[in-house]
């Protein structure tokens, strides 16, 4: 009898903790609170990546905030809104959202593709940003990125194969010298990062401000200057991370960045814009007549004297002395402020 009593109590501790396992859970129990937790705060980040830019003002006031509350899940949404508001269809004042698209692709290479995807339809016109972004984005494959995205893209087949298998430069190989917008597209990729190689790239074209034969080297080294002072004078990260840089900077660099921390410290900004015109000015008189003919400023200078009023709008700068619209500049009303006097 006690062999058998003993028997049932070994098989009762065993089936014991079974039936316990398999018992229902409560309504109430604490395991099934976390997934009810859980879809709560995916509900939250569903809604905010589905909620629409009303305006290109707020879509620029979401560029400016967002290198200290990344949400790249509303990347989708904030390309739909580019598209919408028309603001990357002016080649001269597109480069900051190409330069965006590209850090946030280049910044969340996990979730890259899902983005994407996200991004269409969009109208062929609108495509170019998305086939930059991605050739932008530094991604290791970037390559194989974009070819997964070219049957989704057939108006623009040429662009993509043109990158895919031609010469087209990626945005570290671009040269702030040989094309102005370039400026622009390393701020967009600074607002969307917050690191400091974009920073660097213009830092090194303030060179071209000490030029002493070419108006456009001139002119696109003075539109770096003042981007950076005025850039760095409302945000103290970037004014730190310029003091750290001019700690390495080469040489030549070093004198025009230290103007550019000075201005940014005391916010005379004025300064930049006067001794950049006095050099404009000196080289008019002194160089060929080609370079004397205002004309040129119509022409080669709208696109370079744009470039400022763009990055600082995106850092909600509308006060900044050249007359700017949100979302975009006024060239012919910065040409006018910026232009050398006659």
């Amino acid at each position: 009898m006690r062999r058998v009593i003993a028997i049932l109590g070994l098989t009762w501790l065993v089936i014991l903790p079974a039936w316990a396992l398999a018992r229902p859970v409560k309504t109430n129990d604490f395991t099934l609170a976390r997934p009810a937790k859980n879809s709560a705060v995916a509900k939250r980040a569903k809604d905010r990546a589905a909620k629409p830019f009303h305006d290109s003002q707020e879509l620029l006031k979401w560029i400016n905030d967002y290198r200290k509350n990344p949400e790249p899940q509303r990347l989708p949404q904030a390309v739909k809104a580019m598209s919408e508001f028309g603001v990357t269809r002016d080649t001269d004042q597109s480069g900051v959202y190409i330069g965006f698209v590209a850090g946030v692709l280049g910044a969340n290479p996990r979730i890259a593709e899902d983005l994407i995807t996200k991004m269409f339809p969009l109208p062929p016109e609108d495509q170019v940003l998305v086939i930059k972004g991605i050739a932008y984005s530094g991604l290791p494959r970037w390559r194989a990125l974009l070819t997964k995205f070219v049957e989704r893209m057939p108006a623009r087949r040429v662009l993509i194969e043109k990158y895919l298998y031609g010469n087209k430069p990626t945005l570290t190989a671009l040269s702030i010298k040989d094309d102005s917008s370039v400026i622009d597209l390393n701020w967009g990729y600074y607002f969307a990062t917050g690191w400091e190689a974009p920073v660097r790239r213009i830092v090194a074209a303030l060179e071209l401000s000490l030029d002493k034969d070419k108006v456009d080297y001139l002119t696109i080294g003075a539109m770096a200057k003042w981007t950076l002072a005025q850039n760095a004078a409302r945000n103290d990260d970037l004014l730190r991370m310029l003091k750290k840089i001019s700690t390495d900077v080469d040489p030549e660099v070093r004198k025009p960045l230290a103007e550019v921390i000075d201005a940014a410290e005391s916010y005379e900004l004025a300064k930049l814009r006067k001794d950049a015109l006095a050099s404009i000015d000196e080289l008019k008189a002194k160089g060929p007549e080609s370079l004397r003919n205002y004309n040129w400023w119509g022409q080669a200078g709208q696109t370079v004297l744009a470039l400022g009023c763009v990055a600082a709008g995106a850092l909600g700068q509308v006060e900044v002395g050249i007359p700017c619209v949100i979302g975009g500049a006024a060239s012919t009303a910065a040409l006018k402020y910026l232009s050398p006097s006659p």
